[in-house]
């Protein structure tokens, strides 16, 4: 016994002299330029984790902010003086896209759609472009963000002049992202083959027949069509005024030291990527924590029936009132109880088992044990948090890229889809009973979650050892191909084979030309022993 104690008294004195002895991680400077709204939900978990650590943090914000508030213990704010509201043109926006969904797919609803999302794209970036020159232009405010000693610039590049901003101010560069300017990021860091990477809006898998991927073609077109004409014009034009030998954004993306993707290929079909395209899907989730006593309550008075959840997200507050009756009622039949996060107009269908609510705790009511079906829009972070906590979705899409969200676990046998213009009483009912009753559904979705945590670090550390990295080694400009800065004709090689042919071609006229003048000799020579 005296022994044993005199062993773990030694041990814990060396473990005390290790800690006094190591040392200390010096906290970095980041300046944070982030995206408003849901995105910001994914950067703030970011943001607090690297607070947590000891990190001193900036964030540039608009002064009309949705979601990101001046005041927080995470951080200090840098306002930006925005007159022009963006909120209220995406309302406008929505509200047109479901009711056009709702009339049903025609080429010419496409076109409008298409038109519409274009148009709402191009006027963000373009408040942006007129917000920037603010700090640009104010000689302070420069000189004060180059005293500050950033250790690098965290942005989300789905809106860029966090990308100028940084070549700017000549700082290491992190993206949190999925989304850049023009679409999906992969296709501007790495090898994109459109014959089995689907782009964005095309609805396909990684599997395509040939008019697929003709298809996938035409909305590869739709993306360079953005990039070429809506959005890189934007940000050619701060480039020539801010940066010294000018830029564009593209290239600007591919210099980006990191690239924290929030996706992974759990989630993700198979494709090529590159060495600075860390995965960090999930990153968000979390162990479930018990709900509010009266929550619990409702939750456990569903007993062996369960309980379903169902919410759209933060931007969405109501479906329109014909389709939200139509789901109440279904609703109402239905043993289950029902949690559904709706800020609409009551519906006149509502039945006992259904409780409404403003807000609620989503990832809390995924991971209980009760909860059976997630009804959901199929937004990125819903979709990972169903995964992570195994829950199979019944999804309702409706813009951006909550269908090709939804298609992944469609593909996986995880998920269902229903489009909005096909929602009805009997179609949403087959739906949910479809993938509340038919077990696969679930095993599917569990053998996701599985494959998701059986990761040697989680996806959090994984993003917080690479921003530390960055900051530790100055960038990391190793990791960076230097491919982008090559003309396209030499990036596919083409000048080579050119050279190729050309050599060939020469060959063979020379070896045909030989063999002409061979020819003719020996029928000379023939004719003149003749004579």
């Amino acid at each position: 016994m005296g022994t044993m104690l005199l062993h773990r008294g030694i041990f814990v004195f060396l473990s005390v002299c290790l800690i006094s002895f190591t040392p200390p991680c010096d906290g970095g400077n980041i300046l944070v330029f982030p995206v408003d709204g849901s995105h910001w939900i994914n950067m703030k978990i970011l943001l607090e984790e690297l607070h947590a650590r000891g990190h001193s943090i900036d964030v540039i914000r608009a002064s009309n902010s949705w979601y990101i508030p001046e005041k927080s213990p995470l951080y200090t704010s840098i306002t930006i003086e925005i007159n022009e509201g963006f909120e209220d043109f995406f309302d406008v926006y929505l509200q047109e896209h479901m009711r056009a969904q709702r009339e049903g797919a025609s080429a010419l609803t496409f076109l409008k759609l298409t038109k519409d999302f274009l148009s709402m794209i191009a006027h963000a970036h373009s408040i942006w472009s007129y917000a920037l020159p603010q700090i640009l232009d104010d000689e302070i405010m420069v000189k004060s963000l180059k005293d500050a000693q950033y250790d690098l610039v965290l942005t989300d590049p789905a809106i860029a002049p966090g990308v100028v901003l940084a070549k700017y101010l000549k700082l290491p560069l992190v993206l949190n992202v999925r989304w850049i300017t023009s679409g999906e990021g992969h296709f501007v860091i790495a090898p994109s083959p459109l014959s089995y990477i689907p782009v964005p809006g095309s609805g396909l898998t990684d599997k395509m027949t040939f008019f697929q991927r003709v298809k996938n073609i035409f909305f590869y077109g739709i993306i360079l069509f953005q990039q070429e004409f809506l959005v890189g014009p934007v940000y050619d034009a701060m480039c020539e005024k801010y940066i010294e030998g000018g830029c564009d954004i593209i290239s600007l993306l591919q210099e980006a030291d990191i690239w924290l993707f929030r996706s992974d290929f759990v989630f993700e079909f198979p494709r090529p990527t590159m060495p600075n395209v860390i995965y960090i899907g999930g990153f968000q989730c979390k162990p479930a924590q018990p709900l509010p006593a009266d929550l619990e309550d409702f939750v456990q008075s569903a007993g062996e029936h369960g309980v379903i959840i169902m919410t759209l997200g933060t931007l969405v507050n109501a479906l329109p009132k014909e389709v939200a009756n139509e789901i109440a009622s279904v609703f109402a039949k239905m043993p289950q109880k029902v949690i559904w996060r709706h800020k609409g107009e009551r519906p006149s269908t509502l039945g006992n088992n259904t409780l409404i609510v403003d807000w609620m705790p989503q990832k809390d009511l995924l991971g209980h044990p009760q909860t059976k079906v997630f009804v959901a829009h199929g937004g990125t972070n819903g979709v990972q948090e169903a995964i992570y906590h195994g829950v199979p979705v019944l999804g309702i899409p409706l813009f951006f890229d909550q269908y090709d969200n939804l298609l992944r676990l469609q593909h996986r046998g995880a998920g269902k889809i229903i489009e909005l213009a096909d929602v009805s009483g009997h179609s949403f009912e087959q739906g949910i009973n479809e993938v509340l009753h038919h077990d696969s559904y679930r095993q599917n979705m569990q053998r996701l979650s599985r494959l998701h945590r059986d990761q040697p670090m989680t996806p959090m550390d994984q993003a917080t050892f690479w921003v530390e990295y960055v900051m530790r080694n100055k960038g990391a400009p190793h990791l960076r191909t230097e491919a982008y800065k090559m003309p396209w004709y030499s990036y596919y090689g083409l000048d080579v084979l050119l050279l190729l042919l050309t050599i060939a071609t020469v060959l063979l006229l020379l070896t045909f030309a030989m063999f002409r003048f061979l020819c003719c000799r020996a029928r000379r020579s023939t004719k003149s022993k003749k004579h």
